[in-house]
This record gives structure tokens, sequence and C-alpha cells, in this order.
């Protein structure tokens, strides 16, 4: 009988007793289906307009980018990149015909994934090269400045992404020489692209 109750008794406390074990979490896993972390290359293409000491700049812009992605647990998503963008961008300016020959980025990059999709914003240093032809002369000048944007991001599979970006760049003055001597020259620029990845 006292063995009876004995074991009665440890049903009893054994419930209580596990309730003051120590638990153990379960490890941390993606909400997410698909991990945008890694490096990623592809190219790009769109239309650029925009501003040239008070004169009306467009034209293509053509170019490819590569980067680096990385993806939190809870879908945060930090990154770099660096792009080259060649363009047709030009315009009237300073008495002559100015041509942003091409249009370079070095940006960060944040945003949240939402499975297959990410949406962010991004922004860093820009360079250009610019030209302007006056009176049948021209002259070249690299030109430094800012860029920021945002953009659209999906996965087509799991290397393959294709994205929707706007970007608006600024740069600061430079001196040109030209047949009538030197002039500032300075021009703001927005790109919209469309563009592919291929991630690694």
């Amino acid at each position: 009988m006292k063995k009876l109750l004995l074991v009665a008794a440890l049903f009893v406390a054994a419930p209580a007793y596990a309730g003051d074990m120590p638990r153990y979490n379960n490890p941390q896993v993606y909400r997410n289906l698909f991990n945008w972390t890694g490096f990623y290359a592809g190219a790009h293409g769109g239309w650029g307009w925009g501003d040239s000491s008070g004169g009306d700049l467009s034209g293509y812009a053509l170019g490819a980018q590569i980067g680096y992605n990385y993806q939190m647990v809870s879908g945060l998503t930090f990154g770099a990149e660096t792009d080259i963008t060649f363009s047709g961008i030009d315009g009237a300016a300073a008495g002559g015909v100015f041509t942003a020959d091409y249009i370079g980025t070095l940006r960060a990059r944040i945003g949240y994934a939402f499975d297959r999709v990410l949406l962010y914003g991004t922004g860093g240093l820009a360079y250009a090269g610019g030209d302007l032809r006056v009176g049948g002369l021209s002259n070249d000048q690299t030109h430094y400045g800012y860029a920021i944007g945002l953009g659209i991001e999906g996965m087509i599979t799991s290397n393959v992404s294709a994205r929707l970006e706007y970007l608006y760049t600024d740069f600061g003055s430079r001196t040109y020489q030209t047949v009538g001597g030197p002039v500032g020259v300075g021009f703001n620029s927005s790109l919209l692209r469309a563009g592919v990845n291929y991630r690694f």
C-alpha cells in the first residue's frame, strides 16, 4: 500500500516539477522562404533626365552593377552596391551642348524582405564624366556628388531577380575651358532603371 501511495505521489508531483525545469527555445529560423544574403551582379537600362546650368537634359542610360546583401532573421536587409551607367543624357548648357557620358555610384542599401520581394532605400557617393562642346571644341571634366534613391526587387528564381529603381544624383560645378573662356557647369540627374541580377 505504501508503494502504491508513493507512485501516486510521484505522478502528482511530476507535472509541477516539469514546470520548474528550464525551457529551451527553438533556434531562430528565417520567416522567409527566400534569402537575399550573398553577392550579385547584373545589368540595367532606362532613361535619365535632369538639369545643367538652367538647361534641360535627357537621354538613355545603360550599365551594370555589382553588390552584396545581408538579410537578418527579421527580414531587415543591409547591402552595398557599386554601378556604372553609360548615358546619352545631354542638352543645351553654357552656350553649347553638355553631355553626361557616364554616371557611377558607390552606395549603401537598407530594406526589408517580404519573402520574394525586397523594398529598399539607397544612398552614397556619385561621380560622373561631363563633356561640354562649344563652337566645335569640347572639354571633359569629372564631377563628384551624391546619390539617393529607392527601389523594389523581386526574385524570379533563387538565383535571378529583377528590379525597378529610381536614383537621383546631384553634382557640384566644374570649370570647363571653352573658346569663349572658362565657364562653370554643374548638373543633376534622375535615373529610372530596370535591371536584372544574378545571385551567386
